[in-house]
């Protein structure tokens, strides 16, 4: 299966045929290939088409790390990860993760903007080759990692025919007459030193003036800056001559608007820009027409993002906003109200969570991330605002626990709470969603501590609330220990306060469904899916999936049990779409080990072993160990034994390795395909082909957390 986040658009790629040919090359001859040149020389552009080509041409798998964005080192691994699509909530080191990830497949990794982060790349890249044999790494920045093995291809600016056309593509993309071959241009390209970037500047003048009249321009600005460049490589000052003459030639209100967009990271919608950009110089009215004229100008582009249509600002523009800023006096100011706005619309998620808009703000989410981690940063930064950082990272949960990224979390909350805070209610509220991501990690010790911390600390300050949400947490522990009659108890006190509180989101949902969970497990059956029927109508009504996935997984494993195996397929079917979407592997984990269990009742023990197959990594990636619980082990165990039964222990096992080559989403994808029907009681069928870019691996035999108690309601939920 070809695989790959490289940007849709890559056809504003021109000329470049030489470099395009000697990159190929080095790509063929080397695992580390760094392309360097100056700013706006076109280094990333030239990566992701050599990318785009590599994939092409062998349907291999490619992915694209944008670190630009990213101020933190420690970051590095978990951007690797977001781009690799990677789930973990374990408590390994990321790159731990990442090597056992990359370890035997065949992939081209693009790192995009690492020069800030050498020091942290480095090493990373050094051991990620080292234990990846079919790892290749293609890099863009203005420094070398210097690690053995590096070629480096230095990106020289354009020659004068890739020049001329790019700037009449260009021009004529800005809605400019068609451009002569003439001398005013060839000298215009020549006056640019070919820098793309500043051709691009160029192009985006050419409907406004003439040729000559850009030339006029530009000798004007070079007499002024050339006395002051001492020190300074020529192509550095001529692209800060191109940038900065493009400065002049805005209006005051565009170049206001210029320093003011340099304090995003990674890309920002209209909205933002108006909130956070929009106030003294700058009517809120007047940003949309303004930032037309940026984007005419190639200062801004648009980009598309999980949630839809974007902007961004290049890096090398971005850092010549930022100057001005700073020269403004106006740094710190913008800092904060770029941090205010990503609160608040971590603020929004968290509550649209809880309504038809759930999708919408996973993706949100997703394009945000860069800028949210920006905020968490600011925060951080400044002891007053240590309450913050808190609440925050705390509101965050849904991006944590909901898409995915318990590692990442735990890394915000951990040095959220490090810090002194006289603001209670947020401490509060980051301990308990600490307890919530640790729990799932399978860190019972700093869950316990973090719940316990909570509870006694929100009963001092009669916080009730947070009392409850710590009260809730400590029944998933009971729940996941098998302590069920704990667990009724605990969730119990919790569900009653919310009631008297008034609270009711996907945490106290959740709730239920545990507390659902606990009572089959206990063996009342009939109970626990009078409340998840109601969950589910909830749910309905209020347009929530997530929690709602949940349910549908304990009402599946109710109609297994009567052997209703249509309605328990039916009901797993959506529940492992949705758990998919949200990237919530807990649930997709649960929800194929009961399909297997299904599909060994319907007759197909090949589909089965090879559905048992593809959990085994899924758990190494949850890492709760099936979380030490014979309940939540139940239908593992079980569909084990009567798939061995009906295929045989070789044929088992072949098919079994069959499912540890599949990735996740191969794995779902196979799930979710329309069976054509079972191959027979005794699964005389051979497994059905999958492509994997994973190689089969020999499985563990792992002993049985508990047996199974089979059909009567005491299997897992």
């Amino acid at each position: 299966m070809r695989r790959s986040n490289l940007p849709a658009e890559l056809n504003r790629f021109v000329g470049r045929a030489a470099e395009r040919a000697r990159l190929a090359a080095l790509l063929a001859e080397s695992r580390l290939v760094t392309v360097l040149g100056v700013g706006g020389v076109g280094k990333t552009r030239l990566a992701l088409k050599a990318a785009a080509t590599v994939q092409k041409r062998s349907g291999g798998e490619v992915r694209l790390a944008e670190l630009a964005p990213l101020r933190d080192p420690e970051l590095v691994e978990h951007a690797l990860m977001e781009a690799l699509g990677l789930t973990d909530h374990t408590l390994r080191p990321p790159r731990e993760v990442l090597v056992e990830h990359l370890s035997e497949r065949r992939l081209l990794l693009v790192l995009d903007g690492f020069e800030h982060l050498v020091e942290a790349c480095a090493p990373l890249v050094r051991d990620l080759l080292a234990a990846a044999p079919g790892l290749t790494v293609l890099a863009a920045g203005r420094r070398p990692l210097r690690i053995p093995g590096e070629a480096v291809l230095t990106l020289a600016p354009m020659d004068e025919p890739d020049a001329l056309a790019l700037l009449a593509e260009r021009a004529a993309g800005a809605g400019a007459p068609a451009l002569p071959d003439d001398g005013p241009v060839r000298e215009l390209c020549r006056r640019l030193d070919g820098i793309p970037l500043a051709l691009e500047l160029a192009a985006g003048r050419l409907p406004l003036l003439s040729v000559e009249q850009l030339l006029a321009r530009l000798d004007d600005r070079f007499r002024l800056l050339g006395g002051d460049g001492r020190g300074v490589l020529p192509r550095h000052q001529t692209l800060r001559t191109a940038i900065g003459w493009s400065h002049e030639l805005c209006t005051p209100e565009e170049r206001l608007l210029w320093a003011r967009l340099s304090v995003f990271a990674g890309p920002f919608d209209l909205e933002a820009v108006e909130y956070v950009c929009g106030g003294t110089g700058l009517p809120q009215e007047g940003i949309l027409d303004l930032l037309g004229g940026l984007l005419a100008q190639s200062l801004v582009i648009r980009e598309d993002t999980p949630a839809g249509p974007g902007y961004r600002m290049l890096d090398t523009v971005a850092a010549y906003g930022a100057e001005w800023l700073a020269a403004l006096g106006d740094t710190e100011r913008m800092r904060r109200r770029h941090r205010d706005w990503y609160m608040g619309l971590a603020t929004w998620c968290e509550l649209e969570w809880f309504s038809p808009r759930q999708a919408e703000v996973a993706a949100r989410t997703d394009a945000a991330l860069p800028n949210l981690r920006a905020a968490l940063d600011l925060c951080l930064e400044l002891p007053e605002d240590a309450h913050l950082a808190q609440h925050l990272a705390g509101t965050l949960w849904f991006a944590w626990v909901g898409c995915g990224r318990l590692s990442e979390g735990r890394h915000w909350l951990d040095r959220a709470l490090a810090l002194e805070s006289e603001h209670e209610e947020a401490r509060l509220k980051a301990l308990w969603v600490l307890g919530y991501v640790t729990i799932l990690q399978g860190d019972r010790t700093a869950a316990v501590a973090a719940l316990h911390a909570c509870r006694e600390r929100a009963r001092v300050s009669r916080n009730r609330l947070a009392e409850a949400y710590a009260t809730h947490r400590m029944g998933c522990l009971a729940l996941l220990s098998d302590d069920f009659p704990r667990a009724e108890e605990l969730l119990g006190k919790a569900l009653d306060a919310y009631g008297e509180l008034g609270e009711l989101n996907s945490n106290v949902l959740m709730g239920q469904v545990e507390l659902a969970m606990a009572r089959a497990f206990g063996g009342d059956l009939e109970s626990a899916t009078a409340i998840c029927r109601e969950v589910r109508e909830i749910c309905e009504e209020r347009g929530e999936r997530w929690t709602r996935a949940y349910a549908l997984y304990v009402l599946a494993h109710a109609a297994w049990t009567r052997d209703a195996l249509p309605e328990a397929r039916e009901l797993l079917v959506e529940c492992l779409t949705i758990n998919h979407l949200f990237r919530d592997l807990v649930g997709v984990v649960l929800a194929v080990e009961l399909l297997a269990l299904v599909a060994v009742g319907e007759g197909d023990a090949v589909e089965a072993a090879v559905l048992q197959g593809a959990a085994l990594p899924m758990w190494d990636a949850v890492g709760l160990q099936r979380f030490g619980s014979a309940s939540f082990d139940g239908p593992r165990v079980l569909c084990a034994g009567r798939a061995v039964e009906a295929l045989g222990a070789e044929r088992y096992e072949e098919a079994f390795r069959l499912g540890q080559g599949l990735s996740l989403d191969e794995t779902v994808e196979r799930a979710l395909a329309e069976r054509s029907g079972a191959s027979g009681p005794t699964g005389d069928g051979a497994p059905r082909p999958f492509r994997s870019s994973r190689p089969p691996v020999v499985p563990g035999t792992r002993k049985p957390a508990g047996s199974p108690t089979g059909k009567g309601g005491e299997a897992a939920g």
